[in-house]
């Protein structure tokens, strides 16, 4: 999909783009979303310049992703998608600085930018040139991490509430698998979002150690600004990590001992019904003089030679502190 933004009175105005529309000299912003290669070879020719394919996008290297062609900048970054799902995803997002103008090319229909196309829409400043959009936009990519992180943070705060209970408090369930699967989905979020993190550094540096005349001064000092909202999100990404890890071991560590605490209980039954089964094995032989076994009373003594013989290690496990 093609849509073309133009600045307006009262912001950021989106304007039929059509197959045989022309892009119009004030459009400050071109936004192509999945394009088709029809759509592709449009903005090409428009604005001579070469749109990066998929494949191109999803290159590593710094070289693929950072570089300055026929004047146009072109900065390729790693972005979170799908965080609020059970899958996470990340997608590649190209910004390219082409004249006047701002392309960007996507495959994810991303909420930081129907975020910033809202905000964008009732403040006129934001949208005044190329370089003030490109800064707009990755400052609501990084907010949207932020909001992200804040929301993992809350949920291994909550699964540390079922792992370690208050004082004076039982756990309600000693089965852990649930907690283990939020750990983990908490995980998951955090490790791509310091993947969108690192990547937006990246580009943040290319961005302010380029030359070009493209990024304007007021442009600079906003991405100082994102710069520094990253380096502080990425610390707080490690933190979480961090946080995450001891909070696994001390799951695992809780499951050890539930587990331990079984085989506790097994082995002292198993202790306690030794000296009873040696006591009904005792009587249980066929010899014909066996102490009590002609008694009327017999099976009474013997009942009860079980039982004490039972009953004694228990005492002194009990005494011991060992149940």
């Amino acid at each position: 999909m093609l849509s073309v933004f133009v600045p307006g009175r009262q912001g950021l105005e989106r304007i039929a783009a059509g197959a045989a529309a022309s892009i119009p000299d004030e459009a400050v912003w071109i936004d192509l979303l999945d394009p088709t290669p029809e759509e592709e070879k449009r903005v090409e020719q428009a604005l001579s310049i070469d749109v990066p394919t998929r494949e191109e996008m999803r290159e590593i290297e710094t070289s693929n992703r950072l570089y300055e062609d026929n004047g146009a900048l072109y900065l390729t970054s790693t972005v979170l998608f799908k965080a609020d799902t059970d899958l996470p995803e990340t997608t590649q997002v190209t910004f390219i600085l082409a004249g006047s103008r701002l392309i960007t090319n996507r495959y994810a229909d991303l909420l930081s930018f129907k975020g910033f196309v809202t905000y964008a829409e009732t403040h006129p400043a934001s949208c005044s040139s190329a370089p003030l959009l490109l800064t707009g936009l990755l400052e609501s990519i990084v907010n949207r991490i932020a909001d992200v992180l804040e929301r993992a943070g809350a949920d291994i705060d909550a699964v540390s509430l079922h792992v370690f209970p208050r004082i004076g408090r039982r756990r309600a369930s000693r089965d852990y698998k649930r907690e283990l699967q939020q750990i983990g989905q908490s995980g998951e979020v955090i490790s791509k979002a310091r993947e969108t993190l690192v990547s937006l550094s990246r580009l943040l540096g290319f961005l302010q150690q380029s030359g070009s005349n493209r990024v304007t001064t007021e442009a600079r000092a906003s991405l100082r600004t994102v710069s520094r909202d990253v380096v502080a999100l990425s610390d707080h990404a490690t933190f979480l990590v961090g946080k995450a890890q001891f909070l696994l071991d001390a799951t695992l560590g809780m499951v050890t001992i539930d587990q331990n605490n079984i085989l506790k209980i097994f082995s002292v039954v198993t202790v306690l019904l030794l000296p009873p089964s040696v006591v009904g094995a005792f009587y249980g032989m066929n010899f014909e003089h066996i102490p009590l076994l002609h008694e009327p009373w017999g099976v009474w003594a013997a009942t009860a030679m079980m039982v004490v013989s039972a009953l004694v290690p228990w005492l002194y496990f009990k005494g011991k502190g060992w149940l």
